[in-house]
């Protein structure tokens, strides 16, 4: 655990990250897993207290809880994450006007966040 400043830093993020991930179960934009599992990184380095009480949390618990223990990204979230962000980022491939180097950015963020996604197990493995 952290102390201090960066204490009060990874805190603020945490709680930012998990504000995303609320407003993502609300707002089709916003994936959810991805805030849900920083938010509960972050809570584990700052505050072993709000970090147990995020795993409590019965939706964003979960996701947290899978990925801390087995390193998995069910495959519902994955298939959600998905078709949310190919049309968000397509649209801004094609319909925002902006210089390549932006579309290229935009374009290489998307792919490492698929990639990422899609190569997390989707299941527990059995030892």
């Amino acid at each position: 655990m952290v102390y201090g400043t960066l204490k009060i830093i990874l805190m603020t993020l945490a709680w930012i990250s998990l504000g995303l991930g609320v407003l993502g179960i609300f707002l089709p934009i916003l994936p959810t897993t991805p805030f849900a599992i920083l938010s509960g990184y972050l809570f584990s380095k700052s505050s072993p207290r709000l970090h147990k009480w995020l795993l409590e949390k019965p939706v964003l618990g979960e996701v947290i809880i899978q990925w801390e223990r087995h390193g998995i990204i069910k495959l519902r979230a994955k298939i959600l994450s998905t078709l949310l962000i190919v049309p968000l980022f397509s649209y801004t491939l094609t319909s925002i006007d902006t210089i390549l180097s932006i579309k290229v950015t935009v374009l290489l963020i998307g792919l490492a966040v698929l990639t990422f996604i899609w190569t997390r197990p989707s299941v527990a493995q059995t030892q």
